[in-house]
């Protein structure tokens, strides 16, 4: 460790340099990572929000929720410890300042487990009132009071209390009745024994299931969601690769600064200095410029989160960031041990001439 600070501290620009494209790597692996994670979470906070185990839907629906139609009545028939029902449609809304904002109409009885935890106000208690994602006060300046109007209908929800972290596709969540849902989808006036639901949600144990409707985990339906499965996955190979190319630049690094210094190293040899303590203050080396750069690129994206608008759907996941900061360190060792084995093979006399 002692050779391996001196020589950075007597090479300074090069062991920055070094550093520095480390940083950037680091950076750029952070940032992405926290931009996959908000984009997946704002798929599924709202069903997150659930804590439930299983979902029925129609059976010919495909898992799609919006296909999914279910005649009211048929929830007598299903048997489960606990079970809530779900009328679900995607809609616009237009604020008091005119801007359409995309949102996801959650149809539910308030008395059922799916109601959201508020954070502000009071839950809706008629077809004319909703619980909006506090998206709606953040992003777009809806206060509790303000009345928002359907775009493409005559309907007009009075927005009563605000819930965190309920997103569904990407849209914030409004809460209401399944009257209101009826309205928005069908226009229909009020609820009745013709009225159709999407879903029905269960905690525990389900005993009874109707032959036309199949039940799904919850981990499955998440999966299944329209293009989920799919953004996740480019977003995993693209972070996996830009790990990986942290130990490729950083063992190219080192080896071309060992060569440089073989001569050096042959000298050191022949003064009795073993391969394996060169060796160790190469590796030495790598871990200090690897463990610096990463660490310099998770504080400048966690500076960079404090000053992104709200609009940007970036999360920070402290695990994931612990686990891939260890990883590219880890990774940049390997690298480095490339020339490990250009430090063994040197001969100290080729070295000196």
């Amino acid at each position: 460790m002692f050779l391996a600070i001196n020589e950075i501290r007597h090479s300074k620009l090069r062991y920055t340099l070094v550093m520095g494209v480390m940083f950037l790597i680091a950076y750029l692996v952070f940032f992405l990572t926290g931009l996959a994670y908000g984009l997946a979470q704002d798929n599924r906070t709202a069903v997150d929000k659930w804590n439930a185990d299983n979902i029925l839907l129609k059976e010919e629906a495909n898992n799609n929720l919006n296909m999914s139609m279910i005649p009211v009545k048929t929830f007598d028939d299903v048997k489960a410890d606990e079970k809530a029902y779900l009328a679900q449609t995607a809609g616009v809304i237009k604020g008091d300042g005119g801007e359409k904002i995309d949102v996801s109409f959650f149809g539910i009885d308030k008395d059922q487990f799916l109601a959201p935890k508020l954070a502000e106000g009071k839950m809706f208690s008629n077809d004319d009132e909703a619980v909006a994602d506090s998206t709606l006060k953040d992003q777009y300046q809806i206060k509790i009071g303000e009345r928002v109007k359907m775009a493409g209908n005559d309907k007009t929800l009075k927005i009563v209390g605000f819930t965190d972290n309920a997103k569904f596709n990407v849209a914030p969540v409004l809460y209401t009745t399944i009257g209101a849902y009826q309205e928005i989808r069908f226009e229909a006036q009020k609820e009745t024994e013709n009225t159709r639901i999407n879903a029905i949600i269960t905690r525990g144990k389900v005993q009874t299931v109707p032959d036309d409707l199949e039940k799904t985990s919850i981990n499955s339906f998440i999966n299944e969601l329209p293009g989920y499965s799919a953004q996740v996955l480019t977003f995993g190979f693209m972070i996996g690769f830009l790990i990986v190319i942290p130990a490729i630049v950083i063992g190219i690094f080192i080896y071309v600064l060992t060569m440089q210094k073989s001569e050096i190293f042959g000298v050191m040899k022949a003064q009795g200095i073993s391969s394996r303590y060169i060796s160790s203050s190469v590796i030495a080396q790598t871990f200090l410029l690897a463990t610096v750069g990463v660490s310099i690129g998770l504080l400048a994206t966690l500076g960079t989160a404090l000053v992104l608008p709200d609009a940007v759907p970036f999360q920070v996941n402290g695990v994931f960031f612990v686990g891939i900061s260890v990883l590219m360190i880890l990774v940049a060792l390997i690298g480095a041990f490339f020339s490990v084995r250009t430090i063994v093979r040197i001969d100290p006399l080729k070295a000196i001439g």
